[in-house]
């Protein structure tokens, strides 16, 4: 299949892709300087990119593709995990506004299938900005819109929508309008492309335009053409289903709403790459260029990190064999002690919590970092049956690499209230999140010393849906069980 791929991770999944027998297609100039091989400007079957929090990657495009991609993604390390995406760009889906904010209104989503089995249509939220639409928008409307943007189920953003139609992609899309449009920053290759359309001696179809993109700069005429014919069937397919489905935007009534989408053209697929996932990332990198220790795992951490790696593989040759830098790496860019560091909670499902802010008591170059809360009063601590109160403190240990990190409750008078254990993928502490995904299984310390372990039926079920890889659930148990014994 043909694929496209973008960002921190672009190199590493080349040289996979490659490997795998895929063709990598409009690939960046330093992919093109790193590689030994021909790239076309082919349309992609799928687009990989690397989301902005830079933590993992989306891939979206023709639903095989996507399903066979899944797997060769994931086969990056132990903790890669996967989602699918309910919400890939071009889906057309019905929703009703349940909220309306000051530039944009909340969508409920029907994204069809069965939630948790009660047969009813799964959902999903998206954001409508007011400008997207032609109709007021108020709260209990029934709309039918167009996802023009997704979002990874681990950050905090919600889908872009749009209340127009788009079809196509990779070379030219069509959307509604007249004339012709080129998203082009070339001026030579704008004015080409412009008049593209009555070289090739097509039309589209009726109060649609052409949207020309930017690799159709570097393709061959017959492509252009393939890629135009393949946008006009599929604007033609669109229009007619929405027009004989009412309409998009603002729907007349609510028996309008359907609860399956109008239109899937594309398949998504989020992964999280976990540390050891970052670091297997490296060594495929390293086939390629010149890659420091856990080059992928300081690209995560954030822009100024990323362009510090950059700068520093530019400098001077990695020793491939060196130990990660922790110490130089949070010297340079956190935390330190006194900052403030969030406990980013990951979940099975792709969720992710924040615990909250710590403040950073001790770092330490070995990858040992000392957070610690004040707690307030009231209810329980879980797990251990021990009231809460006010003044607590909560001091965690983080280890750059473990599966697994401990918090003890302390009281005002430094009684310990107990110690819980948290089982997770390898702690990540970045300048100012620690990051990792909570693998359910815990294993809990009480003031009388009694030693228990928690939540394995979450853990099972868990693994029955899918949401952990079997190899996962059972390095997660071996890591409670000597937890166990070590207690």
């Amino acid at each position: 299949m043909n694929v496209r791929v973008r960002g921190i991770y672009a190199t590493a999944l080349t040289r996979t892709l490659l490997d795998a027998g895929h063709e990598v297609v409009d690939a960046s100039p330093p992919i093109r300087r790193r590689f030994d091989a021909e790239f076309e400007t082919a349309p992609p079957d799928v687009r990989i990119a690397t989301t902005d929090d830079r933590q993992g990657v989306g891939a979206h495009g023709d639903p095989d593709a996507v399903a066979s991609l899944r797997d060769l993604l994931t086969d990056a390390g132990l903790d890669a995990m996967a989602w699918g995406d309910p919400t890939p760009p071009g889906t057309v889906l019905d929703g009703t506004v349940t909220e309306t904010l000051g530039g944009g209104a909340v969508v409920e989503l029907r994204v069809g299938g069965d939630e948790g089995g009660s047969g009813d249509a799964a959902s999903a939220e998206g954001y409508l900005p007011y400008g997207a639409v032609d109709d007021r928008v108020e709260t209990g409307d029934p709309v039918r819109v167009r996802v023009r943007e997704s979002a990874a189920p681990w950050t905090d953003r919600r889908p872009e929508l749009g209340g127009s139609l788009r079809a196509g992609g990779g070379l030219v899309a069509l959307e509604p309008g007249s004339g012709t449009r080129v998203d082009v920053r070339n001026d030579e290759a704008a004015r080409e492309l412009a008049g593209m359309l009555d070289l090739l001696g097509l039309e589209p179809p009726e109060g649609w335009r052409a949207v020309w993109k930017a690799p159709a700069v570097d393709a061959e005429t017959e492509e252009l053409r393939a890629g135009l014919d393949r946008a006009v069937a599929a604007a033609e397919g669109l229009d007619d289903a929405v027009d004989a489905a009412g309409g998009v935007g603002v729907l007349d009534g609510p028996d309008l709403v359907r609860e399956e989408p109008l239109a899937t053209p594309h398949a998504g697929v989020w992964v999280w790459f976990g540390r050891e996932s970052r670091f297997s990332l490296d060594d495929r990198r390293r086939e390629a260029t010149a890659t420091m220790p856990g080059h992928h795992r300081v690209k995560a951490g954030s822009a100024d990190a990323s362009a510090g790696v950059d700068l520093a593989e530019a400098l001077c040759e990695p020793d491939p064999d060196a130990a990660f830098p922790f110490g130089v790496v949070t010297d340079a860019f956190g935390p330190a002690e006194g900052d403030a560091l969030r406990l980013e909670h990951g979940k099975p499902d792709g969720r992710l919590i924040t615990l909250g802010e710590a403040t950073v008591t001790a770092v330490d170059a070995d990858g040992s970092v000392t957070v610690e809360r004040e707690m307030t009063g009231g209810g329980t601590y879980d797990g251990l049956d021990v009231p809460r109160e006010a003044g607590d403190v909560a001091e965690t240990s983080l280890k750059e690499g473990r599966w697994w990190y401990p918090t003890t409750y302390r009281g005002r008078d430094g009684t310990v209230r107990g110690t819980y254990v948290n089982v997770c993928t390898p702690v990540e502490v970045f300048p100012g999140a620690a990051r990792y995904v909570d693998l359910h299984v815990d294993v809990v310390k009480r003031p009388d010393g009694a030693v228990e372990r928690l939540d394995d039926d979450e853990l099972r079920e868990a693994e029955a849906a899918g949401d952990v890889p079997e190899p996962l659930a059972e390095k997660a148990r071996s890591v409670a069980s000597a937890l166990e014994n070590a207690f």
